[in-house]
């Protein structure tokens, strides 16, 4: 798997805080409602945001395997240059919208809606988070909200057409969003003026929308 194609998707993750800040802070402040006052609140934070990630790398490793069969089953170059062309528009896309420049993008939160809408019953039956055990659980199922920067990342599981490389696609992604989920704590409230620079934003969103053009010139 090219290497750039890992630091897309941990900036991806990384960058796209104040989005997943919209998507994910109400859900955050919920599992914080039930938080055990002799519990360490940084430990169900960390079993939440484990139980996320593993959805992450669970949805990369499904990802790469649709990716490796469709290989298989349809003519292989002509597959895998499609693939290939579709990941590396998504990470123009995702780009430009990291730099401010593609709103559009957010539209994609709206798909997934209907399997989310079926987790959100089993969502409520871990609320309160008493335990770790239900920390983990929680999380687990948050990792199937829908969202534009996971469906972006998914696409470049895909793309790799590897179970392995698509696990390690989707957790560099997760790893990336780490800092800014685990609670809305402290490392993320430090890094929120410095991920909302604008200039910081443009120049790391032309970054990854670059790396897809470098993918896209490599293809002709």
């Amino acid at each position: 798997m090219p290497e750039l194609s890992l630091v897309s998707a941990f900036l991806a993750g990384l960058l796209g805080g104040v989005h997943c800040a919209g998507m994910c802070g109400g859900l955050v402040s919920a599992f914080a409602l039930g938080l055990p006052g002799g519990r360490s609140p940084l430990s169900f934070q960390l079993a939440c945001n484990l139980g996320r990630v593993s959805t992450y790398v669970f949805l990369g490793a499904l990802a790469g395997a649709a990716g490796a069969g469709t290989l298989l089953f349809a003519r292989a170059l002509p597959a895998q240059t499609a693939l290939s062309l579709a990941a590396n528009l998504m990470l123009i896309a995702l780009g430009l919208y990291l730099a401010g420049l593609f709103s559009r993008f957010a539209e994609l939160d709206r798909l997934g809606q209907g399997l989310w809408r079926r987790a959100q019953p089993l969502l409520a039956r871990v609320l309160p988070i008493d335990s770790t055990a239900k920390a983990l659980a929680a999380g687990m199922l948050w990792g199937f909200l829908p969202c534009g920067l996971v469906y972006s990342a998914v696409v470049l599981a895909l793309a790799s057409a590897s179970v392995e490389r698509g696990a390690m696609m989707m957790g560099a992604f997760g790893a990336g969003t780490l800092p800014n989920l685990i609670a809305m704590g402290v490392l993320a409230r430090k890094l929120q003026p410095f991920l909302q620079d604008r200039r910081v934003r443009i120049v790391a969103g032309i970054a990854i929308a670059g790396f897809g053009v470098w993918g896209l010139l490599k293809l002709a």
